[in-house]
């Protein structure tokens, strides 16, 4: 990816270490592949989490060649074998019933429970606050990445609230970004506030139609809608496709060169 035309803003602090330690695979308990920054500074991290009947091996070289400056990236593997298939070939949760059709509400608590967890490691022992881990999903990985961003909101508005009882008043502290290609919410969210994870809707001509960006609008407070000709994943030597999720990441990702930090944004400068 060419990130050439990425420019930067100051910003005041600096809030964790410049270098992260890997996540471990005793915390995972999923096969993933993690690959820290190019430029020896983790100040972002995308989580990548591929589409039904896929690993993480392709997005995790999805990640790799996005060289995206200051960003480490994790691409995790679903945690079901997808049934009657003989390769390897993976699922976010049961999509298909003994008759081998497709299941209308699919259950993906198995795996919401997988990223809770994953997200715990990485803003405990692994240090990353909330507001630089960045969500990625394609199809069935979006659905998940979306459905994990509103769990972990819901979590904060609790501690929040029960914080309130006491004299130490939490903080709220969203994700850092989702983008979704073409991954509808499996659930239509009922939440005191908006989520203020800053969202992206990448999709298909005819995808995510009767009512699903309404969903999207109703979790959410941030959302951002692309509908881009073509079919499934956007493809890295096509730049016209790339670009809407390349700006909008230059809007949410975090860059800190000395001892300052700074924010990514798009265009010339003067």
């Amino acid at each position: 990816m060419d990130s050439r035309d990425i420019h930067v803003l100051a910003e005041a602090s600096v809030p964790s270490p410049r270098v992260k330690p890997a996540p471990q695979t005793s915390a995972i308990h999923t096969q993933f592949s993690y690959s820290p920054s190019d430029d020896g500074t983790d100040e972002n991290l995308i989580i990548l989490l591929h589409g039904l009947g896929d690993t993480n091996v392709p997005f995790a070289r999805l990640g790799r060649s996005l060289k995206l400056p200051q960003t480490a990236t994790l691409a995790l593997r679903a945690p079901d074998l997808v049934p009657f298939l003989y390769e390897q070939a993976f699922q976010w949760y049961p999509s298909f019933d003994q008759l081998g059709d497709l299941i209308e509400r699919p259950d993906p608590s198995p795996s919401l429970n997988l990223l809770k967890n994953v997200l715990n490691h990485l803003t405990g022992e692994c240090g990353w606050p909330p507001h630089r881990i960045h969500l990625f999903g394609f199809a069935q990985g979006g659905s998940v990445a979306a459905e994990a961003c509103l769990q972990w909101w819901r979590r904060e508005l609790e501690l929040s609230s029960q914080s309130r009882m006491t004299d130490k008043k939490t903080p709220v502290l969203p994700l850092g970004s989702l983008v979704t290609i073409s991954g509808p919410l499996l659930s239509y969210p009922t939440l005191s506030k908006p989520c203020e994870t800053p969202v992206l809707v990448f999709r298909r001509p005819r995808e995510l139609k009767n009512g699903a960006l309404d969903a999207f609008r109703k979790g959410f407070s941030r959302v951002k809608d692309v509908e881009c000709a073509g079919k499934g994943m956007p493809r890295a030597s096509l730049r016209d496709e790339w670009q809407p999720i390349l700006e909008f990441w230059s809007e949410v990702l975090g860059w800190r060169p000395g001892d300052g930090l700074y924010e990514l944004t798009t265009g010339t400068t003067s």
